[in-house]
């Protein structure tokens, strides 16, 4: 479409074209994108709430839990909405600064994830590893720098690589093959050579991801040998449930990811396209979705709060119920 911007060889708009060959099936496809989206806002939502008004869950592990869920409502925020008014409205259009936006929000948000997910795994090193310097090592001063460490990681990674698509110029074709604006994907649509962008990218990825994910396999390996250690079976038990959930987590968020970026990279020829956008939109959906759900079933004392929680619901529904029907039917 020739909607070119001349003075700075920008389009005023992209058009995110949906999913590749399937574009008839945009709305049953959008069913499962939306539950999975309602499903991961109401599970994120009701998981902070119940840590933040507990005040028995006032521990480190929580609070990074907190922040990951956080994360993960923002994460497939930034992507899920315009997916859906494609899907439901055929709202295609995205301004050129709205692209960039959403390219910066989303890498961002990865790269916050994969840090949280590392400061979890240090946190189970520390508590399982050498228990009784937990205290003075996970305190909320660690906490907090520990996270705007990790805002200023992402900030100082993501910011080069907007800029990157800023400086080049575009031509004639603004469609982009996507149900969101992804880095790579906007790139290749420059009329001038993006080696940097494509070197940038890796470099992220080993800086950001590679280097995060190599940090926690040292991390459970350690973990693991410590754990071998212990004199009972009952200790062992106990200390390898305190992880199974973070490291679900961990497979979860990991391994859709780094399939889609071989895909985007190397794979574009060799898998179908629509193939490689459902896969990038897994890795913004699946996580979110199914962290509060894992972290529900496997956390011992997040349950305990649950059960605490809907006991009271219940005796205050049965209460009202009581209250009505002795109201209703005690004659004057």
């Amino acid at each position: 479409m020739d909607i070119v911007n001349t003075s700075s060889f920008h389009p005023d708009y992209f058009i995110l074209k949906g999913i590749a060959s399937l574009e008839n099936s945009h709305f049953l496809l959008s069913i499962p994108f939306c539950i999975m989206y309602i499903l991961a806002l109401i599970g994120n939502s009701t998981l902070v709430l119940l840590i933040t008004f507990s005040e028995s869950l006032h521990q480190p592990m929580y609070i990074f839990l907190v922040m990951l869920a956080t994360t993960d409502v923002f994460l497939c925020s930034t992507t899920v909405p315009k997916a859906l008014s494609i899907f439901w409205f055929g709202s295609h259009e995205i301004p050129f600064n709205g692209c960039l936006i959403q390219v910066f929000f989303i890498h961002f948000l990865f790269g916050m994830e994969s840090a949280i997910l590392l400061l979890m795994a240090y946190d189970r090193y520390i508590a399982i590893c050498y228990p009784l310097n937990y205290a003075m090592s996970m305190t909320n001063t660690f906490i907090k720098r520990s996270a705007v460490l990790a805002v200023i990681r992402g900030l100082c990674l993501v910011t080069p690589m907007v800029f990157l698509l800023i400086r080049l110029p575009y031509g004639q074709s603004n469609v982009i093959e996507h149900t969101y604006c992804e880095h790579m994907a906007v790139a290749r649509l420059a009329t001038a050579d993006i080696l940097v962008n494509i070197v940038y990218g890796l470099t992220i990825a080993f800086l950001a991801s590679f280097m995060d994910m190599f940090l926690i396999g040292i991390s459970y390996c350690v973990i693991i040998r410590a754990v071998l250690r212990l004199p009972s079976t009952e200790a062992r038990s106990k200390a390898f449930n305190t992880c199974v959930s973070h490291i679900c987590v961990i497979v979860m968020f990991y391994v859709p990811a780094f399939f889609s970026f071989i895909a985007h990279r190397v794979g574009h020829k060799l898998i179908p396209l629509q193939v490689h956008i459902m896969l990038a939109n897994l890795y913004v959906l699946v996580p979110p979705m199914m962290n509060p759900i894992i972290y529900g079933v496997k956390t011992k004392e997040i349950r305990h709060i649950v059960f605490q929680v809907l006991q009271h619901f219940g005796k205050t529904a049965i209460c009202q119920t009581a209250f009505w029907v002795l109201t209703v039917h005690t004659p004057d």
